[in-house]
């Protein structure tokens, strides 16, 4: 049974999230020392930058030769249970759309494994919980933050507007002699641009800028870099230079750090604290801690997880909302609001709910 001692272990390992976040809220709020451009470029250093760093910091020290591949191909089930269902229900349903399904995928799919599921379940379930969230952790790295990035970007490039050089072109603006010219030429721009915009584009072109701009991405190629020096360095035995790893680390420890002081910041410039509403914030808790929890029941099962390890498999499904996923959020322009009200309001609610679960299954087991 858990004991007060272990308790205090997470808190004391979720308590400085909560002072990045403060942080961040009171220089905008109170103090008054970022304005809007500022906070969007915390948020794009912390995107990629500090994100990379960490992603490569933590996969790349496991070993993928010790994996539990049972209990990683019921989260893979899992996954696809929650995908296909939002796929039916952005095609089929009037009120589905890409953009949703694509939050709600978030929602339903991404947790916050290290700083909540670590110390949680290592308290509750010794080295298996710990091993066994570890490994959640690297496959939600290697798969499914990497599909997330590939949606943003597919939705991104379907919806992207006319190029920018097609408003203000140097070599347009330099031939302007007079005002008759700067509006015979905005007319001409206007309807280059009307053209442009009547013409969507095909399937395979916006699939052409999606992976040039994933091969782009350091948080794609962190993820697999990583990967695949873990497979090298645990097969020969070798470690990294510990002038590259210093290097790593000296990015890669601010990364839940800035996370939360940019949430913060996203916070402070919203009216209210819960920005996104309280019916849509009570679907984000259901999508998190039910939804999650309930498809991992079904990989579970049908991979045969028995005892233990099913146990552990539920409860890392039941974790509190990813951090990682609101900064690619705000970065992407894609329902920031919900995902910082989902991990801030999920993280607090997190430990008692938690420890609910745990008694429960406990008594069922």
């Amino acid at each position: 049974m858990i004991g007060w001692e272990d308790i205090y272990k997470v808190v004391a390992s979720m308590a400085p999230l909560y002072v990045a976040l403060a942080l961040g809220y009171a220089s905008v709020r109170w103090w008054n020392m970022f304005k809007l451009e500022h906070c969007d470029a915390i948020n794009r250093f912390n995107c990629y930058f500090i994100m990379p760093f960490f992603t490569f910091d933590f996969v790349c020290h496991v070993n993928p030769y010790t994996m539990n591949y049972r209990f990683l191909t019921a989260d893979v089930i899992a996954k696809c249970c929650i995908g296909i269902f939002l796929a039916f229900w952005a095609n089929c349903s009037p009120n589905g759309s890409f953009s949703s399904s694509t939050t709600a995928f978030s929602l339903s799919s991404l947790n916050n494994t290290l700083v909540v599921g670590v110390p949680l379940l290592g308290a509750m379930y010794g080295d298996l919980g710990v091993d066994l969230v570890v490994q959640s952790s690297v496959i939600q790295s290697l798969f499914w933050f990497i599909l997330l990035l590939f949606l943003l970007e597919f939705r991104r490039a379907k919806s992207k507007q006319p190029d920018s050089s097609l408003q203000q072109p140097n070599s347009i603006q330099m031939e302007i002699s007079d005002n008759h010219d700067l509006e015979e030429n905005r007319s001409e721009l206007e309807t280059e641009e009307v053209i442009i915009s009547s013409k969507p584009p095909s399937f395979w072109s916006i699939m052409k800028i999606v992976w040039v701009k994933l091969a782009k991405n350091p948080n794609a190629y962190a993820c697999i870099s990583a990967i695949i020096w873990a497979l090298l360095a645990n097969r020969w035995h070798f470690k990294i230079p510990s002038i590259i790893e210093g290097s790593i680390l000296i990015m890669s420890k601010a990364g839940s750090g800035v996370a939360m002081f940019s949430m913060g910041l996203f916070m402070a410039l919203r009216q209210k604290i819960i920005a996104c509403g309280v019916s849509k914030t009570i679907v984000g808790m259901i999508l998190r801690f039910v939804v999650s929890p309930a498809t991992m029941a079904i990989g579970g099962v049908a991979m045969g997880l028995r005892g233990k390890v099913l146990r552990v498999a539920l409860m890392q499904a039941a974790l509190p909302q990813s951090i990682t996923s609101f900064v690619y959020a705000q970065e992407y322009g894609l329902h920031a609001d919900i995902l910082s009200t989902s991990v801030i309001f999920g993280t607090m609610i997190s430990l008692p709910l938690l420890i609910a679960y745990f008694t429960i299954l406990d008594v069922v087991g």
